[in-house]
């Protein structure tokens, strides 16, 4: 199967202004600077885009800004994430009637407890690809608390006709990556990365083909991912060496805020904050984050300046 979408699709954040309310401006500058930082595509409403913070209706309104806002010029993944199966595949509809080029979805959870057996899961991607028209790319990450074994997964691509891509963030994702495609072959039409790219050269040696990182850099996530799809391992390894920091940086101490705080100093957007009650950066730590991109020169710094 050759792939419909591979490369970089880092995942867009969403804006407010300092009262919390949405800053569509701000918004559509954050897509453009996105794209001219070399994004194969891009993906919203994902966790790393606050999700949690949004109604229904804000949902709806950013599906349509971004979508329109973009108008074609990337494929965006609309992340449609619900325990409920009608509200997952109905979302999932009014994605792809609006533009999408992908949903992505996690398997149903509720809190720290409510979960479904493997029956049920199958039951829910099956209803939701016999709503839909275009890819599902289940994302596999610890945040669900759904064991998603490999077997499972790769029997799902081979009996649901749209599951096609998975994006693994699980601890030893190359291995489950290795796992996944040995066992599902052909139906795995998009094994990829996650995680903020902390993970993306072992995976990448296992088979990635796509990476869904954090939107602050996707210049320096294209180094990597452009040098190992031409076939230069050396050169993808020394780019993911220079790049590591700023990547560990957003993986284990910027979080979430990462991209926003970039973006507010390079002029992007207007406000980095997020919605309460998610905390704020810490200031010491926000000092670091931008020490550590002003070494590597991403555009996000001078984008909007």
């Amino acid at each position: 199967m050759k792939a419909r979408y591979t490369g970089v699709f880092p995942v867009v954040p969403t804006t407010f202004t300092d009262a919390g309310e949405l800053d569509i401006e701000s918004q559509k500058r954050c897509v453009d600077f996105m794209i001219d930082a070399g994004s194969t595509g891009l993906c919203i409403l994902a966790n790393f885009s606050e999700q949690f913070v949004l109604s229904d209706e804000e949902r709806e309104v950013l599906t349509a800004a971004i979508l329109k806002h973009v108008a074609g010029r990337v494929p965006v993944i609309v992340t449609t994430t619900h325990f409920g199966t009608r509200v997952c595949a109905e979302r999932s509809r009014r994605a792809q009637d609006l533009g999408a080029a992908m949903v992505m979805v996690m398997p149903p959870y509720h809190g720290a407890t409510i979960r479904v057996a493997e029956e049920k899961i199958y039951e829910f991607f099956a209803t939701l690809s016999a709503a839909i028209d275009i890819p599902i790319m289940i994302q596999d990450a610890p945040v669900s608390g759904t064991p998603l074994p490999a077997t499972f997964l790769a029997r799902m691509a081979k009996e649901i006709r749209n599951v096609a891509y998975f994006k693994i963030e699980t601890p030893g994702a190359a291995s489950k990556l290795r796992e996944l495609i040995r066992l599902g072959g052909d139906a795995i039409e998009g094994p990829w990365d996650g995680e903020e790219a902390i993970t993306l050269l072992p995976d990448l040696e296992a088979g990635a083909t796509g990476a869904m990182t954090g939107g602050g850099y996707p210049d320096g996530i294209r180094k990597i991912m452009d040098a190992w799809a031409a076939g230069n391992r050396e050169e993808a390894t020394a780019e993911y060496t220079r790049w590591l920091p700023l990547i560990n940086y957003e993986n284990r101490q910027g979080g979430i805020l990462t991209a926003k705080a970039l973006m507010k100093e390079g002029g992007v957007i207007a406000c980095e904050a997020p919605r309460h009650p998610f905390p704020a950066m810490h200031p010491e730590v926000r000092k670091g984050l931008l020490a550590t991109a002003r070494r590597l020169d991403p555009l996000v710094l001078r984008w909007g300046r």
